[in-house]
């Protein structure tokens, strides 16, 4: 296939910043990043965050294809394709609307540029309003790592499962219910069931599908509750086996707000850790996701910035301790002194090793892919990770519903033995906080 063959992707600074190996994945094409765009990156490279680390691993990758020719005049990739930098000074905005000093005009205006050749080009950017300006101008721009699926094709983790009225008693009775081998296609590791009769829904008996037994064994249930919280729907009571299956590694929960998804985390982690202590510690975790102005710009020490970012850990945390009542019972800030309990963001977790811990993450829709891979990469032996959020509340720019860290590991991770997923739909906040989601 010759270069005229070949399509033209003309990449935006925020592309790079979210995944720097994003040149690799335009298969045997032409990738072209403007010049700007790297002096935008030089802005980025300092700062100690996803952004920055991100920037300097991109310039540690060209600085490698440099070696292998000019990259103003092209160097081949592993994928077959070409990388450009492209640093033609003489380019000019066949759009006079458009001021070129302003950077994402001057993307555009390179991939104007290309396209006047008769070339097949393509802007890609993270940048909705970036995007919208370039199909105004007539050329094709797509997000980076963006699916063909919306949040309503997303993984569940759950199913109905109808069975004969036999096989149903024989559940009953035998706590345990072998799966055909034409329905075993069907079903992921550890999907939660709701295994009712035929034609008779209200007839049922919940299940979780083991894969090692080749069948639907029965759920967890504490008979005391976990930590003062009993399970208030059926979702709630999916997501409390998985939270208490040490089986189970890896457990994602996915709801809107008011589905208790971080109270029951935190619950559950409580329950294991100091009741059972079948773990050394409950860490509890989420990004620090800033409106305007970074931490650095708060009053106080270390503690006194990050409180507005995990006010919400702590109230879940009164919350639960407040059930625990009588003389001498024991606070969460106890816990805290004794080691047992660790509340902090995200910040703090990249380069560490985090065995034999309950690991929850808070919020986790806030991240991106990468960012997920390395939390998830931090697990040593004996450790457990709960990722919660909700993929419809996005804090990031450059974040969606369906390309967000949370959605993609639960879609990429859903056959996997140790890895278990449950999304809540049914709000038990209050009735207000309810009405407020369903209909504002």
């Amino acid at each position: 296939m010759g270069d005229s063959a070949k399509k033209i992707f003309v990449l935006d600074t925020n592309v790079l910043l979210f995944d720097p190996l994003s040149i690799f994945k335009f298969k045997k094409n032409i990738v072209i990043i403007p010049f700007v765009c790297v002096e935008e990156l030089d802005r980025f490279k300092k700062d100690q965050n996803e952004n920055g680390r991100n920037a300097r691993n991109f310039s540690r990758i060209v600085d490698d294809l440099r070696k292998q020719g000019s990259l103003s005049k092209g160097v081949p990739l592993e994928s077959g394709g070409i990388l450009i930098i492209e640093v033609d000074q003489n380019i000019k905005s066949p759009i006079k609307a458009l001021d070129l000093s302003i950077n994402d005009n001057m993307i555009l205006a390179t991939a104007l540029h290309h396209k006047q050749k008769d070339k097949h080009v393509v802007l890609v950017s993270k940048d909705i309003n970036l995007r919208l300006k370039a199909d105004v101008l007539g050329l094709i721009a797509e997000d980076f790592g963006k699916r063909d699926a919306t949040i309503d094709e997303l993984y569940t983790g759950n199913k109905l499962f109808s069975v004969s009225i036999d096989r149903l008693k024989k559940f009953e009775q035998e706590r345990f219910l072998q799966v055909e081998d034409n329905e075993l296609e069907e079903l992921y590791a550890n999907e939660y069931m709701i295994v009712c009769e035929i034609n008779n829904e209200s007839h049922r008996l919940l299940g979780r599908y083991s894969e090692e037994k080749r069948g639907i064994v029965p759920l967890i249930k504490p008979r005391e509750g976990v930590w003062g919280i009993y399970p208030k729907n059926v979702e709630q009571q999916f997501a409390f086996d998985a939270l208490l299956n040490n089986e189970v590694k890896l457990v994602s929960l996915v709801g809107k707000a008011g589905t208790g998804k971080t109270l029951l985390a935190i619950a559950a982690g409580l329950d294991l850790t100091i009741t059972q202590e079948k773990y050394s510690r409950l860490l509890v975790s989420r990004p620090v996701q800033p409106m305007g102005k970074d931490l650095g710009y708060l009053p106080g020490d270390v503690n006194e910035k990050l409180a507005p970012w995990m006010q919400p850990v702590f109230d879940n945390l009164d919350f639960l301790f407040g059930k625990q009542l009588g003389e001498g019972a024991t606070t969460w800030d106890e816990l805290i002194t004794q080691g047992l309990l660790y509340v902090e963001p995200l910040t703090y977790i990249r380069g560490r090793t985090i065995p034999g811990q309950y690991l929850i993450v808070d919020e986790a829709q806030n991240l991106s892919p990468h960012e997920v891979k390395t939390i998830i990469t931090r697990a040593g032996e004996g450790t457990k990770i709960i990722l919660t959020g909700d993929c419809e509340q996005i804090d990031s720019p450059y974040l969606d519903s369906v390309n967000n860290g949370l959605a993609y590991c639960v879609e990429r991770l859903k056959q996997e033995r140790i890895v278990a997923h449950i999304t809540l739909t049914v709000g038990e906040r209050s009735e207000l906080s309810e009405i407020a989601s369903k209909n504002l």
